[in-house]
């Protein structure tokens, strides 16, 4: 282990994607992959197992506060790493016995980067649309889904966040959340944002911990996102109430799409 990479630029990112998380709620990896991959050049596997534990240590504290205030449905949590956990070791276990250096691996990670982040941009605009629209086309059915429906469902979605986690540390955050508020819109969305925050942190552990183990975590790195991002997600969660959450999730959305189509086209 060293941290010769410690950089207080790092730190500055951190702080910053910090800030941002706090005040919107969106899963640091939509911000913190692309930013290390197209501003400081690290290699995207570097950077998506770097951010896996990244994410890890910063969404172990919003357990903590949801934890305290009841907020964590534990079926939900179960179905969903039901699916996640054996998707994330299959891919690590593809990830280890591939070449992780080649143009083709990285090619492929950040396509898939990509597209989720232009996704993602797209829920933060139209998420109270999509919603409307797969809830009115749910009403319409002549017998709602049943229970044992929902669970399947719901550890299907596990699975896929588990694959796409895994490869790009992008997907548990605006995607995971709004599948969740289909098929449980009967829930808080306290509740929801709650249950999808526990699910990510041994998602995220076991992501982290199997690049840790193929030698893709720069730790010195991690620390400076770390030392940044703690103080920012403070900062930002106090902001919150006091800003335009609307405007700030639009400038967002529209940052992801360009950062979306240089990874695309670049």
């Amino acid at each position: 282990m060293t941290l010769a990479s410690f950089d207080p630029l790092y730190s500055l990112s951190g702080l910053v994607v910090g800030a941002l998380v706090g005040i919107t709620g969106v899963g640091g990896g939509s911000l913190m992959t692309p930013l290390l991959v197209l501003l400081f050049g690290v290699h995207p596997a570097t950077a998506v197992g770097t951010d896996l534990l990244y994410a890890a240590v910063t969404k172990s504290a919003g357990t903590a506060v949801h934890g305290i205030h009841g907020r964590i449905n534990w079926r939900v949590v179960g179905c969903l790493a039901a699916g996640s956990v054996p998707a994330a070791l299959l891919t690590l276990w593809f990830m280890a016995g591939v070449d992780r250096k080649s143009i083709e691996v990285a090619h492929t990670i950040t396509t898939a980067l990509g597209w989720l982040l232009v996704m993602t941009a797209f829920m933060l605009i139209f998420r109270k649309q999509v919603l409307a629209i797969a809830q009115r086309s749910i009403g319409e059915r002549r017998r709602p889904l049943r229970p044992a429906t929902i669970m399947v469902l719901t550890t299907v979605l596990g699975l896929a966040l588990g694959i796409l986690v895994t490869l790009t540390s992008v997907g548990a955050g605006a995607l995971g959340v709004t599948v969740l508020l289909i098929l449980y819109p009967r829930l808080d969305v306290r509740e929801i944002v709650g249950s999808d925050i526990v699910h990510a942190v041994p998602l995220t552990f076991i992501g982290g911990m199997g690049y840790w183990m193929i030698g893709e975590i720069d730790w010195g790195m991690l620390l400076a996102l770390l030392v940044g991002s703690i103080p920012g997600i403070i900062a930002g969660s106090l902001l919150a109430p006091k800003l335009h959450e609307r405007t700030i999730r639009l400038v967002l959305a529209a940052t992801l799409a360009v950062v979306a189509g240089k990874l695309l086209t670049g």
